[in-house]
This record gives C-alpha cells, sequence and structure tokens, in this order.
C-alpha cells in the first residue's frame, strides 16, 4: 500500500519543512516565489536529496521558468524528480497525471482564461487516471478565500467537473495546493482531496504536510 506524502507551496522555504518519510512525494507547485534560475536550482537541491523512493513535481503560478523556458527548467532538475505537465507517470501500479495550469490569477505562470481554455487541458487528463495533481483546486473543494464581506470560492470550475466524472472511473485522490488559506484534506464522491499548501497567508511554513495511504 503505497504512502503519498503531499507538499505544495514551500516558496523558498525547503529546509524549513521537516518532510515524513513515505514512498511517493508529491510537489503540487509554487517551489519558489519569483521562478528564477537561483531559485528552482535550490530547490531542485533540497527535493532531488530527499530520501523518498519516487518524487513527483508539478509547477505552479510562482514558478516562471517552467513555462518562460520550459526545456532549462526541466534540465535543471536531477534524473529522480519526475516533472508533470499534462503527462502522466506510472508508479507502482499507480497512474499518476500532473497539470500546473490555474484559472487567470493577476499575471502569473501557467495562467488561462475560465471556461474553454481550462477544459481543453482538462480534457486531456486520461480516464484511468488514479492520482490527479494540480496546481490550483477545483471549484468548491479547499477552494475558500475570505474576503472583506464574503467568502469566495476560487478554484476552477471545469475542474471540478472533470473530477467528478472520473471519480466514476478509477480516480483516488487529487493532490493541489495554490490558495494556502484552504490547506486541509477533504473527501467527495468518493476521491480523497489534499490541499497541501505549506506556507500560510504570510508565506510562512506553518502548515504540516499531509500525508495519506493509498
Amino acid at each position: 500500500m503505497p504512502r503519498i506524502v503531499c507538499i505544495s507551496d514551500t516558496h523558498n522555504c525547503n529546509e524549513q519543512i521537516r518532510v515524513p518519510d513515505g514512498d511517493i512525494l508529491v510537489h503540487a507547485g509554487d517551489a519558489t516565489i519569483s521562478g528564477t534560475v537561483a531559485e528552482v536550482a535550490a530547490f531542485n537541491r533540497w527535493f532531488s536529496g530527499l530520501p523518498h523512493k519516487h518524487k513527483i513535481f508539478v509547477a505552479g503560478n510562482h514558478d516562471r521558468l517552467f513555462e518562460t523556458n520550459n526545456s532549462l527548467a526541466r534540465e535543471m532538475l536531477n534524473e529522480n524528480i519526475t516533472y508533470l505537465q499534462d503527462s502522466s507517470v506510472e508508479i507502482d501500479g499507480l497512474k499518476i497525471y500532473g497539470s500546473p495550469w490555474q484559472p487567470r490569477f493577476f499575471d502569473w505562470a501557467f495562467n488561462l482564461m475560465r471556461g474553454a481554455e481550462l477544459a481543453e487541458k482538462w480534457a486531456l487528463i486520461p480516464d484511468d487516471t488514479e492520482i490527479l495533481i494540480t496546481h490550483g483546486p477545483p471549484y468548491g473543494i479547499l477552494d475558500e478565500v475570505p474576503r472583506r464581506f464574503f467568502v469566495e470560492n476560487t478554484g476552477c470550475e471545469e475542474l471540478i467537473k472533470k473530477v467528478e466524472y472520473l471519480s466514476g472511473k478509477k480516480l483516488k485522490a487529487h493532490i493541489f495546493g495554490h490558495i494556502h488559506c484552504g490547506y486541509g484534506r477533504s473527501e467527495k464522491f468518493g476521491v480523497q482531496f489534499v490541499n497541501a499548501s505549506n506556507c500560510d497567508e504570510a508565506y510562512l511554513p506553518t502548515q504540516k504536510p499531509v500525508v495519506f495511504d493509498i
């Protein structure tokens, strides 16, 4: 039974995060603040040095180098890191798919407009996906952001439609981050949802990695 360790939104706080043991370590994006070459190099040294047998990384909106110079960014990652960008990998019999896109958020990386643009990306997710990793959350699940007079759900409407569809197939878990204040776990449609954001709203790494077994 593989043990999945989930982290996200570490934002250069690498060594300040105590990462538990497990079989598959998933980082759901925003490893950096600005996505510079130096930041990616520092992340790679830390992440590749962790003892987990399998390490998966999906870029986030702060990890600009993976959008502006994708080939260079990929080359900077050690061979023991699997980078997923609209792509799949099979580990210990589990089919895992990763994608970095999220609804447009200021002028950061991997932004797409809500609706058709994002739906086109989610249509690429194979029906036999068992673990889905996206940087941003699906609409209505661990995506709440408090505003002055109300609470806003900031997740992707097209993504929740796709996840609900996949829940009738083989999907077991959906791991994401992006919305720091949405940190935590939830279950719906028989799927485990994890917002693994380690940094809080002040960009301090106060939120622990999330661990679960498949």
